[in-house]
């Protein structure tokens, strides 16, 4: 064991050296979550604002003065004034108002008699969802009216005027089912914190990548047949290579989780379930690398496969864009390790527990047990060569 402890110290003397190895295990990640939490974050606080005009046409009527009350509390909408449909035409066109809800001439009486009316919402040409967001409210103030007209109807005489008591107090009766709406920051992580650990589990696939290639390096080199002439056993040398890669991951993941905590505001969750998440991610990450790196023949194309494994397993892991709701890709996303590292960490983030995380960590200690160990078969074989 302590034969490969040295063998892993000297790899460690080796990729410290190297900068690339400090860029790839701690500055790109640690940028790029940055830089996703930058841009996006920016899109996610600013929220969803609109303006809108009423034209009111019915004189003496009273139910777009009420409509215009309904939108005026509403903390989304900014209200312009337009006193004429032409003049909502133009604002809109302009881009002034993003929609204008107009009530023609004896809407109120007309609704008030049982003979219907219209509403026409004039829609901004570039303002699309606020228009849809303008329609839908102007629906459910006609459906509301609806539901009055209906009782109303219903218990009067046939033919007989509408009578204004009967029609204030169906007025004054609670809907039969009311929608509240809920922020969902409590099961959401945020922006910052979904890019730190994805980068982190992105990154943690090229970070040990450099275990099992420094095999092929050894013997490229010459210096791996030196190393088996002296009594060194070939476990000694592969385990140093593996404590090396293992060394890099954990220590690289720490302090991103650490730097992302302090600097992004990012939350991670129960401390001791990220430490579980974050060994099992570098045992598998050293495993699926290992394992990658053993099919290859030299040291160039064990780290274009490690490579290409990392980045494939990355975005079918969804570490660059949450893929929990995209059907049949959220569910062969657990076929890598990263699918299960995203479910385990994104479920600490939403607060959850050790307890919660049970099948990621089964899964992804699973995936390692069973690539570690073909891997270091195949090693073993490697460097009997």
């Amino acid at each position: 064991m302590g034969v490969a402890w040295t063998i892993a110290a000297k790899d460690l003397r080796r990729r410290l050296r190297d900068r690339t190895a400090v860029l790839v295990a701690l500055v790109l990640p640690f940028g790029l979550a940055y830089i996703f939490s930058l841009t996006l974050g920016d899109v996610e606080s600013q929220g969803f604002e609109a303006t809108y005009a009423v034209v009111d046409r019915d004189t003496g009527g009273h139910l777009p003065s009420e409509f215009e009350g309904l939108l005026e509390r509403l903390d989304f909408v900014t209200m312009r004034e337009a006193a004429t449909e032409e003049a909502a035409e133009t604002l809109a066109d302009d881009g002034t108002i993003d929609a204008a809800v107009v009530f023609p001439s004896g809407f109120t009486r007309q609704v008030q008699a049982g003979q219907g009316g219209s509403i026409t919402v004039i829609s901004a040409p570039d303002a699309q969802i606020a228009s849809l967001v303008a329609e839908s409210l102007a629906t459910s103030f006609a459906s509301n009216l609806d539901a009055v007209g209906l009782s109303v109807a219903v218990v009067a005489e046939p033919g007989s005027p509408p009578d204004d008591a009967l029609v204030e107090r169906a007025q004054t009766v609670a809907p039969a089912a009311e929608i509240r709406t809920a922020d969902a920051d409590d099961r959401s992580a945020s922006q910052s914190s979904f890019f730190a650990i994805g980068m982190a589990v992105f990154f943690l696939f090229f970070a040990v990548e450099f275990g099992v290639r420094g095999l092929l390096e050894e013997r490229e080199g010459g210096t791996l047949s030196r190393l088996l002439v002296a009594p060194i056993s070939p476990s000694s040398v592969i385990g140093g290579k593996a404590l090396a890669s293992f060394a890099v991951g954990l220590v690289s993941t720490t302090l991103l989780v650490a730097a992302t905590t302090w600097l992004l505001d990012a939350r991670w969750g129960d401390p001791l379930g990220v430490a579980m998440l974050v060994l099992g991610g570098v045992l598998a990450a050293v495993g699926v690398t290992a394992l990658v790196a053993t099919l290859a023949t030299t040291t160039a194309q064990a780290g274009a496969y490690v490579s290409i494994v990392a980045v494939v397993g990355g975005l079918l892991g969804g570490t660059f864009f949450p893929i929990s709701q995209a059907g049949v890709l959220g569910t062969i996303r657990f076929l890598s390790p990263q699918g299960w590292l995203m479910e385990g960490f994104q479920e600490l983030a939403y607060g959850g527990t050790v307890a919660d995380i049970t099948r990621p960590l089964l899964g992804v200690f699973a995936i390692a047990a069973a690539t570690g160990s073909i891997a270091w078969v195949r090693s073993q074989r490697m460097v009997a060569r």
